[in-house]
């Protein structure tokens, strides 16, 4: 069982790893402290939001060791920069107000050697699969917008699917102090490979399973190699583009038109009844994960009207994954998509977090307990479900239904966990600060060892060469 620190530790886990890891991969000379502290910045542009992390480096070290510490973070306000597609100088212009705050933590003197970086994923992922002009003209005015502030920037990239599920699995662990931990001797210690945790992330656009399966991995597209702290780690992952949240009911609205696409009437059983919107055909199909129906007409208005089913809410979702494509000689998630058996605990964050956390199922309910809270909820009028606490958010509150069933169905059937394997799943909100509290420790490699990792020596995958790591 997970005890009460390393639940709090979690907290500090910047959006899906990218901040912490990207920091950690900063060059090892600026790692290696001078006698004073230093600053790093991180742009974690995810699909429906932007934050920024900022991160210092106090002077002190040990045996090479720097302390990495969250000074700030700042969340962008407005959309994911993908989102500025039509528009790529907003993209840009929606940075400068968390800029402009960075500029009041980190010291002038400081400033023009602060390592800045932009991580995007798979909301930027889709726009270039879609339109990859658009995406280098966003990626563009980002890039022109922090160039014009006085710091380090070191470019912007699309992070890949299976960066995005490691580096979430590297910065759990990294806080649990499975990988490394200093004991009470004053030493550090290796906890057993057997005790890390898998990381589940479910994002607007994407969703990734990772974990430390403990045998041999059939599939070398989802083995990603990691040597960390002196210890290999073999792990599988994989990211399923287009099966994050904000995608996954997109899809589910577009699969219930197809059973009469010429009507403009579409009847949502997991929306409640009583709730009604409008919506465009052009705003429906606007995403590769959405592909138009043939000869549509972009300007239609379509009308979604809420049944309130939830057996029908139920089926309507398992169509959105193929559960049958795998065959009888291999083990699957979905599509056809290779995973070994499920090891050990998962965390589970981002939008498992939060859509659990609305329906009060964050802490360790029995899966029954769960799919009944579901099932009730699903079946409540428009009336009822808008009379929640006054302290949840209720944005988009008629998605909760398709949301929670949505994630049910993607880790029973698609993730392959059972009322067995159930109670290993933590649902924990990973971005969050804890003052004064160290959030990370690189190691660093001593200067002119000509690597540039700081905490991740060597990455490499099955069947590539990995760079070679003086001893």
């Amino acid at each position: 069982m997970l005890g009460q620190d390393a639940r709090c530790l979690l907290a500090v886990a910047a959006a899906s790893g990218i901040a912490t890891l990207i920091l950690i991969l900063v060059q090892v000379k600026d790692v290696y402290l001078p006698a004073r502290t230093k600053y790093g910045m991180v742009f974690d542009a995810g699909s429906s939001h932007t934050a920024l992390y900022i991160y210092k480096w106090p002077a002190d070290k040990e045996n090479g060791t720097g302390i990495v510490s969250q000074a700030e973070a700042c969340t962008v306000q407005g959309p994911g920069i993908s989102s500025y597609a039509d528009n790529p100088t907003r993209a840009g212009a929606s940075l400068r107000a968390c800029l402009d705050k960075a500029m009041t933590i980190i010291p002038v003197e400081q400033q023009r050697e602060t390592p800045t970086y932009l991580g995007a994923t798979a909301g930027m992922r889709l726009l270039r699969e879609q339109n990859s002009t658009k995406a280098d003209l966003v990626f563009a005015e980002v890039s022109k917008t922090i160039r014009q502030y006085p710091v380090d920037f070191r470019g912007a990239r699309i992070l890949t699917g299976n960066e995005e599920g490691s580096f979430g699995w590297i910065t759990i662990n990294y806080l649990l102090e499975t990988l490394i931990k200093f004991s009470f001797t004053g030493t550090w210690i290796h906890p057993e490979a057997a005790a890390v945790v898998g990381a589940l992330d479910l994002g607007g656009a994407s969703t990734q399973i990772t974990f430390h399966p403990g045998r041999a991995i059939e599939d070398n597209n989802t083995e990603v190699l990691f040597w960390l702290y002196g210890t290999n780690y073999s792990l599988y992952t994989h990211s399923y583009l287009c099966y994050g949240e904000n995608q996954a009911l997109k899809k589910l609205i577009a699969s219930l038109r197809e059973e009469n696409l010429t009507s403009q009437q579409i009847s949502h059983p997991c929306y409640p009844r009583g709730y009604e919107e409008n919506v465009t055909a052009a705003a429906l199909y606007d995403s590769p994960c959405v592909p138009a129906p043939a000869a549509h007409d972009p300007s239609q208005i379509l009308t979604v009207r809420g049944t309130g089913a939830p057996a029908e809410c139920k089926n309507a979702v398992q169509k959105l994954f193929n559960f049958t494509a795998c065959g009888a000689n291999r083990t699957c998630g979905f599509n056809g998509v290779y995973q070994p058996p499920d090891h050990g605990q998962f965390f589970a964050f981002s939008g498992f977090y939060s859509v659990f956390h609305f329906l009060n199922l964050t802490s360790r309910h029995p899966l029954s307990d769960v799919s009944a809270t579901i099932e009730h909820f699903c079946a409540k009028d428009w009336k009822e479900v808008q009379m929640v606490d006054p302290g949840m958010n209720k944005t988009r509150l008629q998605d909760y239904c398709a949301a929670s069933t949505y994630i049910l169905t993607l880790l029973l059937q698609g993730y392959k966990f059972d009322n067995e394997t159930w109670s290993n799943i933590h649902f924990h909100w990973q971005v969050g600060r804890l003052p004064g509290r160290v959030c990370c420790t690189a190691w660093v490699t001593p200067p002119g060892a000509g690597l540039s990792p700081a905490c991740l020596t060597t990455v490499g995958s099955r069947g590539k060469s990995a760079p070679s790591v003086p001893r």
